[in-house]
């Protein structure tokens, strides 16, 4: 059967097995990854996997099903099973449940895409990672890793409403790290991010990220880093580059703001949020630089699409405004069921999974500073980058980030490097303190998101720019 008839079949079986809602999704996925190193390729894995998921609506309960295959009696049993599993759970009265409104659409979408990152040769990928590891090694790195991994998504969606969209969605990214090994410590440093930088586009991300001309630099860093001194102790100004300002965003504002913590639905594994709706259009976050948006629009940034997975279109919108807090992530019954008129943050990340509020682009609107400036303005202080360790509370407030590197800033010049960087910090009163934040805004990518039972692994995107923290504590001991 074709896609869009294998889930048409699955939508009418649940109906007529009593679902009063019904929807599916059809997946085709393709995935590709490698990695070398110290001059070899250690690894190449090539899957593929296509299937069919039906989430069925019976009274307030919903019920799931997937089958990997599209044939019309799978379409048709996955659907009779979807509504009988949401019918046994409805036989244990909860809260109503309802749907805020999507106007049914027919499209395609396809994401932005100039080099097929699966029509490049695996020489071409393999040369990339073994140059870059070898100009690691012969710099002074013990350990010289770089990766790529790339995601070919098909997705057809259906709905009892009269959706029936179809989008394209490719991913990829990589990128390189060295490792130096001292006496009483070892020391990464990373190029672009401590994961590798991501977005849904082309190899031409990949080729933009010039991993062979960071190289010898990183290297060089993990080995000087050995020597470095410790990062100061104490309460001072905090410089954060973009690429852990990303993390931080992902962190204390996209985990927070997702409407199924906050209402408690994620609390037995994921933990829940210290937001409160009520306070939500009045809530002081952050400091007037803070604007935080919700845009899955962004053209190549990892947390794009043209339709979330409940058929809902791609939208911007406001988390934090000017400071205040605005707005959530969300889905169609979790908005419903908070008094909200949207939805549009929901996505599963298989066939096989159910489709939960996920993070989109959820991102620092530029500031009118460069970090130039900010470094200048700051007598005292300390720059810190490139994610090394966070742990976070599973109420998304209390926080302590460890950096790759560190340099002290003094009387508005950057000054000696130190090793270990480390920052800890409340969520709104760090976010109150920011002060400055520059308009260098790079669109962060996160391939590896996990939340729910079973775990699933998100894409997220993260627009941020370098920014001053007054009066942080950096420099936290064990």
């Amino acid at each position: 059967m074709s896609e869009f008839g294998a889930a048409e079949v699955a939508v009418q079986a649940a109906l007529d097995a009593g679902a009063r809602y019904a929807d599916v999704r059809v997946m085709h996925r393709r995935y590709e990854s490698m990695t070398a190193r110290n001059g070899d390729v250690e690894s190449l894995t090539q899957d593929e996997s296509v299937g069919l998921g039906v989430r069925a609506l019976v009274g307030s309960s919903w019920g799931f099903h997937a089958v990997p295959e599209l044939s019309d009696r799978a379409a048709r049993d996955a659907g009779h099973r979807a509504a009988r599993t949401a019918a046994a759970s409805a036989l244990v009265p909860g809260p109503p449940v309802d749907l805020v409104a999507v106007t049914p659409t027919t499209a395609s979408w396809s994401a932005p895409c100039a080099v097929d990152p699966l029509g490049v040769s695996l020489a071409v990928k393999g040369d990339l990672l073994v140059a870059a590891t070898c100009t690691m090694a012969e710099h002074g790195a013990d350990l010289a890793e770089g990766l790529y991994q790339i995601w070919d998504t098909a997705k057809w969606f259906v709905s009892s409403e009269g959706h029936r969209i179809d989008q394209r969605i490719r991913e990829c990214g990589g990128g390189i790290s060295a490792t130096s090994v001292g006496a009483d410590e070892t020391q990464r440093r990373s190029w672009p991010s401590y994961r590798g930088q991501y977005g849904t586009t082309g190899w031409e991300l990949v080729d933009t990220l010039e991993l062979g001309a960071h190289a010898a630099r990183i290297a060089e860093e993990s080995r000087a880093l050995l020597t470095a001194p410790l990062c100061p102790t104490g309460e001072t100004d905090l410089i954060l580059g973009g690429e852990q300002l990303a993390l931080q965003i992902h962190e204390s504002v996209g985990h927070a703001i997702e409407l199924d913590r906050i209402l408690g639905w994620e609390a037995a594994f994921a933990g829940t949020s210290w937001l409160d709706l009520a306070q939500l259009g009045s809530l002081r976050y952050g400091s007037e630089l803070m604007t935080i948006t919700i845009d899955p629009t962004i053209p190549g940034a990892l947390g794009s699409f043209g339709y979330d997975d409940e058929g809902s279109p791609a939208v911007k919108r406001d988390a934090v405004r000017d400071g205040r807090w605005v707005g959530v992530l969300a889905g169609r019954d979790s908005a419903a069921v908070a008094g909200l008129d949207h939805g549009g943050s929901v996505r599963a990340d298989g066939w096989a999974r159910l489709p939960m509020v996920r993070m989109t682009n959820v991102g620092l609107e530029p500031g009118p500073h460069t970090l130039e400036e900010i470094v200048a303005a700051t007598d005292n202080g300390v720059l810190m980058d490139v994610n090394r360790s966070w742990s976070i509370d599973d109420k998304r407030l209390n926080f302590q980030f460890g950096c790759e590197i560190g340099w002290e800033i003094r009387n508005g010049r950057r000054g000696r490097m130190v090793r270990n960087p480390t920052y800890t910090g409340i969520g709104p009163l760090f976010w109150r303190s920011m002060d400055m934040l520059s308009s260098e805004t790079v669109p962060w990518g996160t391939p590896n998101c996990g939340k729910g039972q079973p775990g699933q692994v998100g894409h997220t995107g993260h627009p941020s720019a370098p920014a001053r923290f007054r009066n942080v504590r950096v420099g936290v001991r064990a």
